[in-house]
């Protein structure tokens, strides 16, 4: 039997990675005085192990994380098996790839309860080790949003180390990935982002980024372990990773960028404390940013032909390593400063204004519906990237003189700005503040946007304009094709699943706290703007879709669900529209609006607006089934044509002889 395969260089690299980060971050708050603030009267003093102890957890914790979710995502996208091993099994290489990114995991896990119990004695300027901390902190992780955040990602990363240490295959691992990034979300409403007075754009600002040095730091320091066992390997997956690190530079960039007009109220404030370590950030970032045109233009190029291709990439790559951990370690010093001066007298915010984040919007008029406008960071850059991929699959098309319908394209490109209207729009100034506002976003995003965007295609363009791979690694075009046919879709996508999928959840949505979840934390409406887009694309992808996929019902099957949920629909209006109870009422009543309306008016009128909204979209629905249902029978009848001229119209003559033969036997 050979012997397991090691990394050699993992202990410089990882311990490198997980040292360097807190060392730089108590470096730096010294130097800035950190902990020898004055202390504010009438407050106790925070405890050194928690005011000290704090920076070096949440350096483990970034540190950590970056490495687990950059492994997984290498191995999942870049890494190739070696020749003659089973694509779909990790192999050797891959194997150790994702057994060093739970390991990982399991110290991002441990880090971020460590940082849940500082934060919390920070916090409550308590002793870490005093009696009855525990049962504190849990109620903290229970009763705070910045406690279930910690919380939550220390769950996601246990589980992504406890499956990553059993994992042996490719799709494992690249849901492990999806779910590790899912695990960073959590820690965007930490930090400032959580205190903002722009809080959406700031916690949005925060996904991208934290996203993008996650997979740019983790990516390159797990080629950096695996290097030497990459092989012939080591040229494609440095191209590959190439190319995401480019995405996430810019994700990281733009991100920073937002993130500093909303924290910083003037050029001024670049001479503090806060501005100087800001600074530092961007030098690191340029640094990186050299490094990696550097990577593009010369050394992407030598690494085929080089002979010693891997002394090559990992002298660069070990010193973008310490820059990376570097400004990880300056991130979390940024974190512990405050922008402005603690002693400063804050501006009085209104109570709208703290509940909001941002200032009450003005009344709406009629023109509202079509001016009012405060941009989603998030939502509006995804639909930008939607639209953008989706015209450069058109044009590699057009390049290789392939057609595609128009109708198509109109369809999609209407999809998303419904959906920029009803996120960044009159719906997505207003939907915290009036019901009808909530209810008319709601019913765009569950049915009209989602029928636009299935009748759009999008899976059958990306499938013919992707690029296959050939080594056994899996790129988009694989991944996107073992989706398009997995059990996960098979189950979503199933008829009865996907109709209860979209008619239960708005039950449970409107009748449980979900809903006032939705309007207290800005990552519950993030979250119910993606279920209900997601559900009502499965169910209009079940009825109309013309992707690949699990097999749809037949069309009668398709008219009775249709049906059912157009009645659904209905009954859950006029039912809301008779209701005597008003939901979301501490909410709304908090808000202190003066020119709100009755808030019994608001729910008739809101419900008034979801039967119109809702019904309208499904006999939208209803047609393009309907015409789908006519191609199918027409294609049908096309193909029963050709069969007749190929065979002679066979089966023609074999029921007329059939007839035939029993009149011959008096069979009347």
């Amino acid at each position: 039997m050979s012997a397991r395969p090691r990394p050699l260089g993992l202990r410089p690299v990882a311990l490198g990675l997980l040292a360097l980060a807190p060392a730089v971050a108590v470096m730096v708050l010294a130097l800035a005085g950190y902990g020898g603030e004055i202390a504010l009267p009438g407050l106790p003093e925070i405890p050194a192990s928690a005011r000290w102890g704090l920076p070096v957890a949440r350096a483990v914790l970034d540190a950590s994380a970056a490495l687990s979710i950059g492994l997984l995502v290498v191995v999942a996208l870049a890494v190739p098996p070696r020749r003659g091993d089973d694509p779909d099994d990790l192999g050797p290489v891959r194997q150790l790839g994702v057994r060093v990114a739970a390991g990982a995991a399991a110290a991002w896990a441990l880090a971020a309860l460590t940082v849940l119990l500082l934060t919390y004695a920070d916090l409550a300027a308590v002793d870490p080790l005093s009696p009855g901390i525990v049962q504190q902190v849990v109620s903290f992780a229970g009763q705070f949003e910045l406690g279930a955040a910690y919380a939550g990602t220390a769950v996601v990363a246990f589980v992504v180390a406890s499956i990553g240490a059993l994992a042996t295959r490719t799709t494992t691992a690249g849901v492990l990935a999806l779910l590790a990034l899912i695990g960073v979300v959590p820690l965007a409403l930490t930090g400032h982002a959580s205190s903002s007075g722009n809080h959406d754009w700031a916690v949005d600002a925060q996904l991208f980024h934290l996203s993008g040095v996650t997979v740019w730091v983790g990516g390159l320091a797990g080629l950096a372990l695996l290097l030497r066992l990459l092989d012939k390997g080591l040229a494609s997956s440095v191209a590959r990773y190439s190319t995401l690190a480019l995405v996430s530079f810019v994700a990281v960039a733009a991100s920073g960028v937002v993130s500093a007009a909303v924290r910083l109220d003037g050029w001024s404030q670049l001479q503090t404390a806060y501005g100087a370590l800001l600074l530092g950030k961007v030098i690191a970032l340029v640094a990186l940013g050299a490094a990696g045109w550097y990577h593009r233009r010369r050394l992407i190029a030598a690494l085929p032909t080089s002979d010693r291709p891997r002394a090559l990439f990992g002298r660069l790559a070990l010193a973008e390593v310490a820059v990376m951990a570097t400004a990880i370690g300056l991130a979390v010093a940024l974190a512990r400063t405050s922008p402005t001066d603690p002693l400063a007298q804050l501006e009085e915010l209104s109570t709208a204004e703290s509940l909001l984040g941002y200032p009450l919007p003005p009344e709406p008029t009629v023109l509202s519906w079509l001016t009012a406008w405060r941009p989603s960071v998030l939502w509006l850059t995804v639909a930008a990237i939607a639209v953008g991929l989706y015209v450069a699959g058109l044009r590699r098309m057009r390049a290789r003189g392939d057609r595609w319908p128009a109708g198509r394209t109109v369809s999609w490109l209407l999809g998303w700005l419904l959906f920029t209207w009803a996120t960044s729009g009159a719906p997505g100034v207003y939907s915290k503040v009036l019901f009808s506002m909530h209810m008319a976003e709601h019913m765009a995003l569950a049915m009209a946007v989602p029928i636009l965007l299935v009748l759009g295609a999008p899976g059958t363009l990306a499938l013919r304009t992707l690029k296959p791979r050939d080594d056994g690694s899996r790129g988009p075009r694989e991944w996107l094709n073992r989706g398009l046919h997995s059990g996960y879709l098979r189950f979503f996508a199933n008829p009865l699943v996907a109709s209860v999928n979209l008619v239960g959840s708005m039950i449970i949505f409107y009748y449980s706290s979900l809903f006032g979840s939705m309007l207290q934390s800005h990552l519950g409406h993030l979250l119910m703007t993606l279920h209900f887009l997601l559900a009502g694309y499965l169910f209009a992808w079940v009825i109309a879709g013309v992707d690949p996929g699990p097999k749809r019902p037949p069309y009668p099957m398709r008219l009775l669900l249709l049906v059912g949920v157009m009645s659904f629909h209905a009954f859950f209006a006029i039912g809301l529209m008779s209701s005597t109870t008003i939901l979301g009422v501490e909410w709304y009543s908090a808000l202190g609006c003066d020119w709100c309306p009755d808030l019994v008016a608001e729910q008739y009128r809101g419900a008034s607006i979801g039967w119109a909204l809702g019904e309208i979209p499904t006999v939208a629905l209803a047609l393009a089934m309907a015409v789908a249902w006519a191609r199918s029978d027409d294609r049908e009848a096309r193909r029963i044509d050709r069969q007749a001229d190929r065979d002679g119209d066979a089966d023609l003559t074999r029921y007329n002889d059939y007839l035939q033969s029993l009149e011959d036997r008096g069979v009347r």
